[in-house]
């Protein structure tokens, strides 16, 4: 088997860390977040946050044409630091969360996979990324807008 071809997308939300881990794994706040457009939207989402739990979103086209479950089991979490999960196809995904100064980096490197060229996998995650910010900064009524980047 030859060596999957790693790729990383990363964003800052200028929201504290503890924020930040809570919409990335409630799942009524992965719903609202979890899609690369508006064309898309996770209908549903089921998580278990531990070492050997499982999570499952359920990814649709809303105009039905289209859908898939993204799921995984964890194999490492670390509070408000490192979610690590194998995806359902034996893939891996890291995702590591350093706060500063209020604001929280979130970096994902994940394993790409040979049916969709890399640089499509890894615009489609950053949109995701994207869209996370935009919901965990608009649910944030502390965050000043002038102070927005």
């Amino acid at each position: 088997m030859t060596q999957a071809t790693k790729i990383t997308v990363e964003a800052t939300a200028n929201a504290p860390v503890a924020k930040v881990w809570k919409a990335w794994n409630t799942p009524s706040d992965i719903m609202q977040w979890n899609t690369p457009d508006p064309t898309w939207h996770t209908p549903s989402s089921e998580n278990d946050l531990r070492v050997g739990g499982k999570f499952k979103n359920r990814m649709e086209a809303k105009d039905g044409s289209f859908g898939f479950d993204f799921e995984g089991i964890y194999d490492k979490v670390e509070l408000h630091k490192e979610i690590t999960y194998t995806m359902g196809d034996g893939r891996m995904a890291t995702t590591l969360f350093t706060e500063q100064n209020g604001k929280t980096n979130m970096a994902t490197t994940f394993d790409a996979e040979t049916e969709n060229d890399s640089e499509f996998q890894k615009q489609g995650w950053q949109a995701i990324l994207n869209s996370f910010v935009k919901y965990v900064e608009s649910t944030n009524p502390q965050i000043n807008k002038d102070e927005k980047e």
